[in-house]
């Protein structure tokens, strides 16, 4: 069993060993240590940034101006050139992203921003992406553009290229993604001249009639072995969380409301059997002890008080006061009486 486990391991490292990043070019060492050198009239072409970035803490700022030409050669740049030395029959994915400001100059003419270069003298590149007027392009030596979409100014956009290595066009191959969107299929092409290895070279290269001053950004750039390593990972959404431990009542039917509109107030209800309380029952019998004075005695009625007509004399008001001091009278009366 030890035997078999020992040799699983050894059947599956350098499986594991292959899909990895072999290189970072993405400028967070805060400097341009990451590449072999840099290819430039003054440090100020060739700037590490912290904004504008795609990714982490920095970002490349490559200028060129008209005249700039560190390597006496033709046309005018400022790159930086990594020596990757990609051999015949060598498969590698690259990402990078590269963002064109609002002011990129729209010239028809050729400006490269990366490519991938052969170590031998003189000619264009067997792979390079470049600008020409307005549109973005990627060109392979033998095969002319393959690929171009309209250049977007002030946005980052992002490349994922890969490429099978060969000088031979029914092995090599490339592939790409644009902005997430697999853009070009597998394309059988000659990707590399024959005696010849590749290396990597990105900023501003671009035909010395161009008179502006042109700006470009890169970010990012990495190369690896997989697919895996230069496509974000996708978190698969969570299982939604199921309650099963509430029961669900399907007995209990549920009547549907039915607006019958808005119900009418009912008519005030008037009590036609309550009676009207009467005049007061003033009981006459009840003697007033005149003595004492205990009884009851009406006070009288002041002329500044009450109704502004009253006048004196008989009336509603006066009528029941003088009937009232007559009962009381009668009964002071018969007390009297019955004593003696």
């Amino acid at each position: 069993m030890k035997a078999l486990h020992l040799w699983l391991v050894v059947c599956l490292l350098p499986s594991l060993a292959a899909a990895e990043i072999v290189w970072r070019g993405d400028f967070e060492t805060g400097n341009r240590s990451q590449y072999s050198k840099e290819q430039m009239v003054s440090s100020d072409r060739l700037q590490v940034v912290t904004s504008p970035v795609s990714e982490g803490k920095y970002a490349l700022k490559a200028t060129v101006k008209q005249g700039d030409d560190p390597i006496n050669s033709s046309g005018n740049r400022n790159e930086l050139v990594y020596l990757s030395n990609e051999k015949v029959g060598s498969e590698y994915w690259y990402r990078w992203k590269v963002m064109f400001p609002n002011d990129f100059p729209s010239v028809d003419a050729w400006q490269l921003f990366t490519q991938w270069h052969h170590d031998g003298c003189c000619g264009s590149p067997p792979v390079e992406f470049f600008v020409k007027g307005e549109v973005i392009r990627l060109s392979l030596n033998d095969s002319g553009t393959v690929w171009n979409t309209a250049l977007k100014r002030g946005v980052w956009q992002e490349f994922i290229f890969h490429v099978k290595w060969s000088p031979d066009a029914s092995v090599g191959y490339v592939e790409l993604w644009h902005n997430g969107v697999q853009v070009l299929k597998k394309t059988k092409a000659m990707t590399m001249f024959a005696g010849q290895n590749n290396y990597l070279k990105l900023g501003l290269y671009r035909d010395d009639s161009i008179k502006p001053v042109g700006v470009v950004y890169h970010d990012g750039m990495i190369q690896a072995t997989s697919r895996e390593d230069v496509f974000p990972a996708v978190q698969p959404d969570p299982d939604p969380v199921v309650d099963a431990g509430t029961p669900v009542d399907a007995g209990s039917p549920v009547d549907p409301v039915v607006d019958a509109g808005s119900p009418v107030d009912p008519e005030p209800v008037v009590d036609a059997g309550s009676p009207v309380d009467p005049d007061p029952v003033v009981d006459a019998g009840t003697s007033m002890d005149a003595g004492t004075g205990t009884g009851v005695k009406p006070s009288p009625l002041d002329e500044g008080e009450g109704d502004t007509n009253f006048h004196g004399g008989c009336s509603t008001g006066g009528g029941s006061l003088a009937a009232f001091s007559l009962l009381g009278l009668l009964g002071l009366m018969k007390a009297r009486r019955r004593r003696s």
